[in-house]
């Protein structure tokens, strides 16, 4: 028996002209927190609702693998959500979540993610983002996809624009102390989405199904 037979999502993979998705193994946190460390974002703004890339390196490093352990911890057929390595040339590079909340009624999932600093502005964070519709729309049968970003987060906004999400809403943050924000919610239909013009390579797509939705 392999690890795949125990967790079956273990062999789901997802592969565009640039990145390679696969579901966080513990063997690729110490990558993920190396990567996280060089540097998500300019210091001055914080664009996630919780400020982790301000906590110092032991704390980033003991919350991010209790997170992602939890996410499997925690995960019914009704709720879960997945946490995907992003791999460039051969190296982690960030983080694309999915996650659903009573799934079969709602035919939903909202997605979150995270790129190195210096990979910014190449259009992997759109690939990567496209990479994950694909397979909820195409794969798990998803109708809609949600995603939120701070008002000035243009890029994350932008990113959003050019797949078909229409905003859907404000709601108040404070991710910093004393640092307000207001936060633009998103979403998407399988018909609006603006398909790219790669298709994606998917792996093990029929167990990840059976596993995160019971079997058909």
């Amino acid at each position: 028996m392999e690890i795949e037979d125990v967790w079956p999502l273990f062999a789901l993979r997802l592969e565009t002209p640039r990145l390679m998705l696969r579901p966080i193994r513990d063997e690729d946190l110490p990558g993920l927190v190396e990567a996280a460390l060089r540097g998500v974002h300019e210091p001055e703004r914080m664009p996630f609702g919780v400020p982790w890339t301000d906590w110092e390196p032991a704390r980033l490093t003991r919350s991010m693998a209790q997170f992602h352990w939890s996410l499997r911890a925690n995960a019914t057929l009704e709720n879960w959500g997945v946490s995907f390595t992003v791999v460039h040339e051969g190296v982690p590079v960030g983080i694309q979540e999915m996650h659903a909340r009573n799934f079969a009624g709602r035919r939903t999932i909202d997605t979150a993610s995270w790129l190195t600093a210096d990979l910014h502005g190449r259009g992997l964070g759109k690939e990567m983002r496209a990479a994950l519709l694909l397979f909820g729309f195409d794969h798990l049968g998803a109708q809609w996809a949600e995603s939120s970003a701070a008002s000035w987060n243009e890029a994350s906004l932008g990113v959003s624009q050019s797949l078909g999400y229409e905003r859907n809403g404000l709601s108040r943050a404070e991710p910093r102390p004393g640092e307000p924000v207001d936060e633009i919610r998103v979403r998407v239909s399988a018909e609006q989405f603006r398909r790219p013009e790669w298709s994606l390579a998917v792996t093990g797509a029929e167990r990840a199904r059976e596993h995160l939705l019971g079997p058909a």
